[in-house]
């Protein structure tokens, strides 16, 4: 697959090992967008926030969405 030249300069770093070369950086799709877990993420975040703006407590979105209080206060400090 790969011309003789090139495999003959990757065999001065690694011989006989499996190589991984990653997709370029334009090709490459982020964290989540693929399986849907950054929108769902997105979505809990504001339901989190709005549930604050409407008076839930923090310990009790804690208990809600099984998330520390520390992570429920970023959530809220990056929805505002």
């Amino acid at each position: 697959m790969l011309p003789p030249r090139l495999l003959r300069e990757l065999q001065q770093f690694v011989q006989g090992e499996l190589v991984y070369i990653p997709k370029n950086a334009e090709r490459r799709a982020g964290w989540g967008e693929l399986s849907g877990a950054r929108r769902q993420i997105a979505e809990r975040n504001e339901e989190i926030s709005r549930r604050h703006a409407s008076g839930w407590t923090v310990s009790e979105l804690e208990r809600k969405y099984h998330l520390s209080g520390d992570s429920i206060r970023k959530i809220l400090v990056k929805t505002k």
